[in-house]
């Protein structure tokens, strides 16, 4: 927090958000400064950042909420908990005992979508076995199975479920080099830098061909909103970093269940 607070007093003299973007680093500080300059065009203007961006105002959105790490028990135990309120599940993944992971919660939630983040911690010979498990299971989408410099096997194998990149997405400029590895890219903005290059790498992904996803990092309501805006477009939508908190700020957006509703002019945008 402390080097991100940093960062945003360096950004002194930034002008518009085009300015931003192209004179400082991507990442949460440039996020933060970005949907700042969002929100503070949209209340002096009095049009919302929706109508800023040309982009249609946005409904509820359905989330998915993650499974922490855990041993296969725990994960299961803690996903048959979830499972009546949500309807898509994302478990955490480590490695060693994945397979019993995955066959664990799908036993104790027969009825849910499910998608895992495996935070690359697979190696290259973990992948066939296990993405064959994943499929076994009815998962949707693996996320960024092998760490970032290491996912050039990804081009050589069968993909029997999508694979997303997540640590290996960041700006646009990282996307042509994903397309034979990956299938659907991970769009958070704490790694795109704001909503402003996010919604260009939103664009340029699905020019591509890729699917995408919308996520975030454990983070309040004021982070989340943001990325409502860019959700409705995606393919997955998980930004359940507020219900992850122990507390989160006031005001804040409406979660009921798995539904997450768009900010109010109070919050942001």
């Amino acid at each position: 927090m402390e080097a991100v607070r940093a960062a945003i007093l360096q950004m002194d003299g930034v002008r518009d958000r085009i300015d931003l973007r192209r004179n400082w680093p991507a990442g949460a500080a440039r996020n933060a400064l970005d949907c700042a300059l969002w929100d503070h065009e949209a209340k002096s203007t009095g049009r919302s950042a929706a109508q800023i961006a040309g982009l249609p105002v946005p409904g509820p959105l359905t989330t998915a909420y993650t499974i922490s790490l855990g041993t296969a028990d725990e994960m299961a135990s803690k996903a048959a908990e979830a499972a009546s309120r949500m309807p898509l599940l994302k478990i955490k993944l480590g490695g060693e005992g994945d397979a019993d992971r995955m066959r664990a919660v799908r036993a104790a939630c027969p009825g849910s979508r499910l998608i895992a983040d495996a935070n690359e911690a697979w190696t290259a010979g973990m992948l066939v076995e296990l993405m064959a498990v994943a499929a076994e299971c009815g998962f949707e989408l693996i996320e960024q199975p092998l760490p970032v410099g290491e996912d050039g096997a990804l081009a050589g194998i069968a993909r029997p479920v999508p694979v997303c990149a997540d640590e290996s997405l960041h700006t646009r400029d990282d996307l042509r080099a994903l397309a034979n590895r990956y299938d659907a890219v991970n769009i958070k903005l704490d790694k795109t830098g704001g909503l402003t290059e996010a919604l260009a790498v939103m664009a340029e992904a699905k020019a591509i061909g890729f699917r995408t996803m919308v996520g975030c990092m454990v983070s309040t309501s004021l982070a989340m909103a943001p990325a409502v805006l860019l959700a409705p477009t995606a393919d997955w939508v998980d930004l359940d970093g507020p219900l992850l908190l122990a507390q989160d700020r006031t005001p804040s957006l409406r979660y009921d269940g798995a539904i997450v509703h768009p900010a109010t002019p109070e919050l942001w945008g």
